[in-house]
């Protein structure tokens, strides 16, 4: 409501000024602090060794995302969390490695910061990025990233009315024992719900997440046979 309207074309060129100011004036680019410690949310992982590539060839597993706040540089140490699962425990642990090398804007470049999509070559063991196998984690400077939890209590508001879906359905309370799906930063995790008072529940976890309190999450039930947005939250545990 009440939204401006700016006539652009892309292919000729004309209006990109005005929109960028609009989209500026209206949706603030967010304060970055460079000062903080190195942490970007892992949004794609890779392999980008070819079929074949001889084993003194191999390069390190490749991760990619935004940064959130902080500087990374070639060389820097960097741990990514929560990590990979231990054996039989049903705990994670997280995985320190190098920064071998860094892409952001379509070219190489010593150090990246806030802004745009970064990409980083590590050390890492390839067949852990592979397909995306690192999406979900986050990556940061060693000893301080946000805890690894694996259950959260959540503040939470529901919508009126499901979105995603065609017809109107109202968004009924959520119970105790019921499945969830919650994104939190790159993450997608599913849970069980084990408590419920007031605007409050607290979701023991599949699979953990790397999260500060007051972090928003994102809330989907099962409607229909496709897990559909009903409502948001924030961390408080």
């Amino acid at each position: 409501e009440d939204a401006p309207i700016i006539p652009i074309s892309g292919q000729h060129a004309v209006g990109v000024e005005p929109l960028l100011w609009a989209m500026e004036k209206f949706i603030p680019t967010p304060p970055h602090d460079l000062t903080k410690p190195f942490r970007m949310p892992i949004l794609r992982s890779f392999d980008v060794n070819p079929p074949g590539t001889p084993g003194d060839k191999i390069r390190g597993g490749v991760i990619g995302g935004a940064i959130i706040q902080g500087v990374v540089r070639v060389g820097d140490e960097i741990e990514i969390a929560p990590g990979v699962k231990v054996d039989g425990s049903g705990k994670y642990e997280s995985l320190v490695t190098e920064v071998v090398n860094i892409r952001a804007g379509g070219r190489n470049v010593e150090e990246a910061k806030s802004g745009g999509l970064t990409g980083i070559e590590t050390k890492l063991d390839p067949a852990l990025t592979k397909s995306d196998g690192m999406i979900g984690n986050m990556a940061g400077s060693p000893g301080t990233l946000p805890p690894t939890r694996y259950t959260l209590s959540l503040e939470y508001d529901l919508f009126e009315y499901v979105v995603g879906v065609q017809e109107k359905i109202k968004v009924n309370p959520i119970s105790v024992k019921e499945p969830l799906v919650l994104n939190v930063y790159s993450a997608v995790t599913s849970g069980v719900v084990t408590k419920r008072s007031g605007d409050r529940i607290e979701v023991a976890l599949r699979r953990p997440v790397v999260a500060m309190d007051g972090d928003k999450v994102s809330i989907s039930r099962m409607i229909g046979s496709a897990w559909r947005l009903i409502g948001y939250g924030r961390i408080v545990g």
